[in-house]
Order: structure tokens, then sequence, then C-alpha cells
């Protein structure tokens, strides 16, 4: 398969590249885009890295060609957050480079699932879903935000406070992609938690982007765990494209939900999203905490859905 990313150069997109280079299957095509001059220098670089996936980059105002025959489009382009930012303050900016290079993937490969990387994913997913809609060619099961990182992350912190192995850790987050939105389900995991060890681990997972744009001190914000987080999605939808199971949270589409995109767990398959999976139970702090989170998520896909009208 040929996997497109636009905004290869970036501090996302580069590492992002690099993980995929790695752990795409033989003979699959790696196309790099990025507005920057130096990308086809960033892929030729790539391409010297002994693996049987091809890299192409393009630079310039115009993605198509890197886009051209694409079954996978990610899409981490966009300003990084900086110290007192919310990814609400990255909106302006964001908004309009998602859109843009949303109508121009849904010119040069209608077909293609896409995955948003770029914040705030909250409103940037609504965003190309109307642009896709506009262009006729809206596929609700193709169309994702990529919200992989809280996943990693919760597994990160759970298995730092239990002293468990994080890599056999599987934690559910639901919601959205940005502070009190960002739901993870501790209660579904083996270990168990006290009620007020629940909230503390909860409320890092939803700092922890504000954990990093503080600890790089203006520097930047979260690109390598970001990276990894990117690749890992890719890599299941890649495997449910081509007819294996796959299952991760991803916020999409959630027809029969409260609001029009949630984050929950899905089943990856040949068209994308195969199946909305049940959640599973939720203790009564998670049911209160998902009961306060709806009118905040409301409000940012709203964001989204006017801006792109």
């Amino acid at each position: 398969m040929k996997i497109t990313v636009l905004g290869a150069a970036g501090g996302i997109g580069q590492p992002l590249a690099l993980l995929l280079k790695l752990q795409l299957p033989p003979g699959s095509s790696l196309a790099l885009y990025d507005i920057a001059p130096l990308t086809p220098g960033v892929a030729v670089d790539l391409s010297h890295i002994p693996t049987d996936v091809k890299v192409l980059g393009y630079g310039g105002e115009d993605a198509s060609e890197a886009l051209h025959g694409a079954q996978v489009v990610l899409i981490p382009a966009g300003v990084p957050r900086k110290p007192g930012m919310t990814r609400d303050d990255l909106f302006n900016v964001n908004a309009g480079i998602v859109k843009k290079l949303v109508e121009t993937s849904a010119r040069a490969c209608p077909g293609a699932c896409i995955a948003i990387i770029t914040n705030p994913v909250n409103s940037t997913v609504p965003i190309a879903a109307e642009v896709l809609k506009k262009a006729g060619v809206y596929d609700e099961r193709r169309l994702f935000g990529v919200t992989t990182l809280d996943v990693i992350r919760s597994a990160t912190f759970v298995a730092d406070l239990a002293r468990l192995e994080p890599a056999k850790l599987d934690v559910r987050v639901i919601g959205g992609h940005s502070g009190t939105t960002i739901l993870p389900l501790l209660s579904q995991l083996p270990v168990k938690f006290s009620e007020d060890e629940a909230k503390k681990l909860t409320l890092r997972i939803q700092d922890a982007g504000t954990e990093v744009v503080n600890a790089k001190a203006g520097g930047g914000s979260a690109t390598l765990s970001m990276a990894q987080a990117g690749a890992r999605f890719a890599i299941s939808l890649l495997r449910g494209l081509s007819g294996g199971r796959a299952v991760e949270c991803t916020f999409v589409a959630d027809p029969k939900g409260r609001v029009p995109f949630f984050a929950r767990p899905a089943l990856l398959g040949p068209r994308g999203v195969e199946d909305l999976l049940d959640i599973g139970p939720m203790n009564a702090y998670e049911k209160q905490s998902l009961e306060s989170l709806y009118g905040e998520l409301e409000g940012n896909i709203k964001k989204g859905v006017e801006f792109a009208r």
C-alpha cells in the first residue's frame, strides 16, 4: 500500500516517517510531503535505511503528487503547542492547514483512509468531515482522529504506578483528545486503584501534553511520543485494511452517540471502521466524568463544523 504523511518535515512528521520506514510491511510505499523544501532530503535520508519500503519526498505548495494513489493519509501538519497554550489556542492556524490538506486529499485520493493527528483533534476531524462532504467523497468509516497518544500515555503511567509491564497493558481511553474530554477507563484494568489514586492518575493523563510542553521550556510539544502513537495507529489500520484484525481507540463518527464524533474502541478492517465496540463497564467516577465531558466535546465539534462551513 501507499502511505502519505502530510507535514513530514516537522517535529512529529520526521520521527513518524522513520518509524513507518522501519515498521511498514515489505513492498509498501511511503510518500512524504511538507511545504518545507527540505522534505525531499528527509526522504533521501530515510531511503538509506535498509528496509523494503520505498520513500519519496515532495515539497512546495501542492501536495497532490504525494497523495495520488494513497490508501492511507496521515496528517501531523501544523504548529506545536507552546507554554501557556491549550489545544484550542492552536485552532486558528491548524484548522486552516487541515482544511487545505483534506481538500487536496479529496481530489487526489478520494477513497483513502485519512487519519488526523493535527490538534485540536476534537475540532480538526469535524473540519475534515465537512470538507469531504462538500467534495462528495465522505465515508465516515474512513476518517479518524488519532488519539492513540492518550492510550500509550495511560499504559505508561499505570505501569509506573502499579509496577507492571506497560507493553502488556491495554487501557481504553474514550471521549476526546483534550483536557477533561480525555477519559481513561482505569476501572477496567486488572490492577485496582483507590479512588484518590484513580483521580490523580486520570488528571495526569489529561494534562500529559502540558507536562511535555512545560518540560521542553518553550522548545516544543509532544513529538516523539506522538510519532510512536501515530505509527502504532497506522500499522493497526493497515493490518485491518489488509484483512487482519485490529482494535484501536480512535476519534470517529459515532452515528448513535450523543455527540457526532467520539473516541472509542473501533474494530478496523478492509472498509476502515468495521464496527464500533462497546465501551464496557464504568465505575461511578467514570460515569460522572463521561456525563461532564459531553458539553465541552460538543462545543469543540461545533467549532470545527462552523469553521469548515
